[in-house]
């Protein structure tokens, strides 16, 4: 007789292992500008080749936090097809620290790895710390995070919001090269 696995058990077994993210996402000049302006962050470069060739780069360089885009398609990834224990609606991001290698430039294609680095148990809610190594066509580090998430599991499910976030996520899908 074998004893069902608790989610602890489950998401306990993830420890070390690694998620690649399908496809790349390719930086387009217009979605630098557009998430520039967004986070209303005028520097130069981010608007301005000239701006950006101050600075010693050919083309446009994004706002640090330009990868985020990339890492809410991966937390879609993440919670469908690798931690997939949890409803998404249940999840909450609570910190990140990230490392920049080298800016985010304009035509760049980006790979994202996310390893479930530790998990534990506290006050009845689940935390989760992922490593993200953001890669480039040619595999040098462009910038690496860490991302905390608590997520809670065996709970009343709203599924208004759980609709809500499907649609949320949903528009945000990549398209797979």
């Amino acid at each position: 007789m074998t004893a069902e696995l608790t989610v602890s058990d489950q998401v306990e077994a993830l420890v070390g292992h690694t998620y690649r993210m399908p496809g790349y996402y390719e930086v387009g000049r217009e979605k630098i500008r557009e998430f520039a302006d967004a986070v209303h962050d005028d520097h130069p470069a981010h608007h301005l080749e000239e701006g950006a060739a101050e600075l010693g780069y050919r083309t446009l360089i994004a706002p640090i936090t330009f990868t985020s885009i990339l890492g809410s398609i991966v937390q879609q990834h993440l919670f469908t097809e690798f931690v997939t224990v949890y409803d998404l609606s249940q999840v909450l991001h609570t910190d990140q620290r990230i490392v920049v290698h080298r800016p985010v430039r304009v035509g760049d294609q980006l790979y994202c790895e996310s390893t479930l680095e530790s998990f534990r148990e506290s006050h009845g809610q689940d935390v989760l710390v992922f490593r993200n190594e953001i890669t480039d066509g040619g595999g040098c580090a462009v910038q690496t995070s860490w991302t905390t998430m608590i997520a809670r599991s065996g709970g009343v499910i709203d599924e208004a919001l759980a609709g809500v976030v499907a649609d949320v996520t949903r528009r945000r899908a990549p398209r797979r090269h």
